[in-house]
């Protein structure tokens, strides 16, 4: 791609964009709108918009994100949240800090060099194999052994000086951003509790339940409270999700007759009963849903009787009546055996996956180490289509595979397009199906919560993003194209693979434009949605309960926003110096996302969960992962490009990993337990110890019949309850 091709799909990216905004600026401001745009204000029982939504300036928001508070974002959408953006904060200080000296030093030093004429003599091998003009503003532009790339060293170490600076600086607030949160005087349910998993087997005449408070009140005489053993709890789940169907169903029936009421005709609705509703007998629906959800109710509660007498699996969860006791049981060893009474701090009782929680301690360990050779083996496989695709979605290459295609591509307005970007969303495409499958290898390791799931999956993410985008579509596409240079001279490939990093500095470039320009444009305008919700609403959605479901909008999704960012944080980092002109879009990557984003925690996402920041030590040690690839990209770049102080380099990656294992040193502790001096601040009220243990109760266990004599006996006090619970 030439220069004025990518000032064109630069060009176009951004018109998409004001596009995008002008739409979310109409759109927003439209009464029937209000549940897509500002979901998390309506949740929360706010008014949609701050002033009246007729009066309102359409670009407003921008001053609202801006104008926004730290606590502000707490108060709308957690600690997670406001970590999520002390992160894009941090990342985009250092793209800046980094920018204000590279660009002014190194452009100029790069542009009046002679290094690409020079080369265009005796190569012609670059990424698309003809030298752009974007490669004389990089270090493309230098000649080899120049005294100017004492320039570029210098500029190498002042990234990394910068980069540890803020990283450090994030990780204080961040530890303060917790401490805070958790020293709350609020109640908060998961601070009185620990899980207890890989029990021993119980002494004979013995059930689970005694055996567990037997144990946990002979060392926790004073504050020992009660315990709830989980129970296999497979068969009571889908009664129970078969009769909340058959509920929903029922109060869809009837809001249709309601419907048909008020039409005048009072048609009562019907269904067939075979499958999927399409044969067998036609009956009345409220009368067979409402028969249905009583029989369903009986089966439900006979099967609540035998889970929780004959289903007790070997986990529990242990309730305290102080948060410092809990917080001292989840840090230390009550077994000698480390496979018995591994106690750890519980989970939100909204995050518990109850199937996990019995998975025994060494299937647990066999279980991770199967995933991690699975997500080795996808990465390393799914890098061969990946550089397939890098490869083959360039219009050269298209037009020799499928030659029916030349009168489209060769069309100039639509040529230009398909260029800048046909590559791009070809990849964006591909890597959308990942996620999800990432997600159930992470959960299949036995994690019992939610929020941990999500945090294993973003890592692995990461790791799979950065070496099949980053480092495959460089070594993919240096090597598909330069495969007969490689053949003649195969000990080349280095030098080559070396050389084609500023060349592919265009397509990283177009890359990261196509995802702040139209990515953070639909992000804003939430056109999909808004498409999905009036659908939905128009055609499907009968009562209040479905249309609260057509319009709820989940959370941020940080299992693939995350290394999204780490990707463009690594690819950006990478080129900073050998491609400085990159930074100006890392910036506005991260500056468009941070005001975007702002809106959307504020007003539209509503949180799963709350870790309170424990995403931050993965996001820090990805970011100090990227700069250490970058400190190895440069070292081997300076080698190639002959230069005698290159050993110069060599402290750099070496003192990143000192950095890292200062900060764990540091830090990490007490992201991984309650710090007892947090855990011990008074807090405004007592703790009221029932509707803690009950907010731990799987919904499934839950009795309708609060005068069931079994469950009077399941949630009362223990020494009438030789029940699980």
């Amino acid at each position: 791609m030439d220069f004025s091709s990518f000032l064109t799909s630069l060009g176009t990216s951004f018109v998409i964009f004001i596009v995008l905004m002008v739409l979310f600026a109409w759109l927003s401001t439209r009464q029937g709108n209000a549940v897509v745009y500002y979901p998390n204000r309506i949740v929360k029982g706010m008014e949609p918009w701050e002033g009246g939504s007729r009066t309102r300036n359409p670009f407003a928001w921008i001053k609202e994100a801006l104008s926004s508070s730290e606590q502000d974002v707490i108060n709308m959408s957690g600690i997670d949240t406001a970590v999520y953006f002390v992160f894009l904060s941090t990342v985009l200080g250092i793209l800046v800090l980094s920018g204000i000296v590279l660009l002014p030093v190194l452009l100029p030093i790069a542009a009046t060099d002679d290094g690409v004429k020079k080369n265009e003599h005796t190569s012609n091998n670059t990424s698309n194999g003809t030298f752009s003009d974007l490669d004389k503003l990089s270090m493309a532009n230098i000649e080899v052994k120049s005294p100017r790339l004492w320039a570029f060293l210098v500029a190498t170490y002042w990234v990394s000086v910068v980069t540890y600076f803020l990283t450090f600086k994030a990780y204080k607030h961040v530890s303060a951003l917790r401490a805070t949160a958790l020293m709350s005087n609020e109640v908060k349910p998961e601070q009185f509790a620990v899980l207890v998993r890989d029990l021993p087997k119980a002494t004979s005449g013995q059930t689970r339940k005694q055996q567990v408070d037997t144990y946990f009140k002979s060392i926790y005489p004073e504050t020992f409270y009660r315990s709830m053993v989980v129970t296999n709890n497979k068969e009571v789940d889908k009664i129970w999700g078969e009769l909340e169907g058959f509920k929903k169903k029922l109060a869809r029936a009837e809001s249709i007759y309601a419907l048909s009421q008020g039409n005048g005709q009072g048609t009562r609705p019907t269904n067939r009963t075979g499958f999927l509703g399409l044969c067998g007998k036609k009956v009345d629906s409220i009368e067979y849903y409402n028969e249905k959800i009583k029989e369903l109710t009986q089966k439900l509660e006979a099967e609540q009787k035998v889970t929780l007498r004959e289903k007790q699996q070997g986990s529990a969860l242990v309730f305290f009546t102080s948060r410092v006791t809990a917080a001292l049981a989840a840090q230390s060893l009550h077994a000698q055996m480390v496979d018995n009474w591994t106690v750890t701090e519980a989970p939100e009782p909204r995050q518990l996956i109850w199937s996990n929680l019995t998975i025994k301690f060494y299937d647990r360990i066999i279980r991770q180490y199967v995933v991690y050779i699975v997500v080795f083996l996808t990465i390393v496989f799914y890098m061969i289509p990946i550089a397939f695709i890098s490869a083959v979605t360039t219009l050269k290459n298209l037009r020799k595979l499928l030659p029916f295609l030349k009168p489209i591509v060769d069309i100039a307005a639509l040529k230009t397009v398909l260029e800048a970007y046909l590559p791009q969303l070809a990849l964006i495409i591909f890597l959308a199906l990942l996620p999800k499958f990432l997600l159930f290898l992470s959960k299949t390791e036995g994690i019992p919560s939610g929020s941990h799931v999500i945090r294993a999956a973003s890592g692995k993410y990461f790791y799979f993003i950065v070496f099949n985008v980053f480092i495959g579509v460089t070594i993919g596409g240096t090597l598909f194209a330069s495969i007969k240079t490689i053949e003649e001279k195969p000990n080349s490939v280095f030098d080559m693979l070396a050389k084609s990093l500023p060349g592919n500095a265009t397509f990283f470039l177009t890359f990261v434009a196509l995802k702040f320009f139209v990515g953070y444009g639909l992000e804003l305008s939430r056109i999909v949605p808004l498409i999905i919700y009036h659908l939905k609403r128009k055609y499907l959605c009968k009562n209040e309960a479905e249309l609260r479901e057509a319009w709820f909008p989940g959370d941020i999704n940080y299992a693939t926003r995350v290394p999204s960012d780490m990707l463009i944080v690594t690819i950006v980092l990478c080129y900073s110096v050998i491609a400085p002109v990159i930074i100006p879009f890392g910036v506005l990557y991260f500056a468009l996302g941070w005001l975007v984003l702002r809106n959307q925690a504020l007003k539209v996402y509503v949180p799963a969960y709350e870790s309170y920041g424990r995403m931050w030590p993965h996001m820090q040690i990805r970011i100090i992962s990227a700069l250490f690839l970058y400190q190895v990209t440069m070292l081997g770049y300076f080698g190639v490009m002959r230069f005698y102080y290159t050993p110069i380099l060599v402290p750099l990656p070496i003192l990143s990993l000192v950095f890292v294992f200062v900060c764990r040193k540091k830090f990490y502790g007490a992201f991984c337990h309650t710090v007892l001096e947090v855990a011990s601040q008074e807090l405004k009220e007592t703790p009221h110890m029932e509707q803690i243990f009950k907010s731990f109760i799987p919904p499934s266990l839950i009795s309708e019949k609060q005068e069931d004599e079994h469950f009077e006996d399941a949630l009362s006090q223990v020494s009438r309850s030789e029940s699980s619970v």
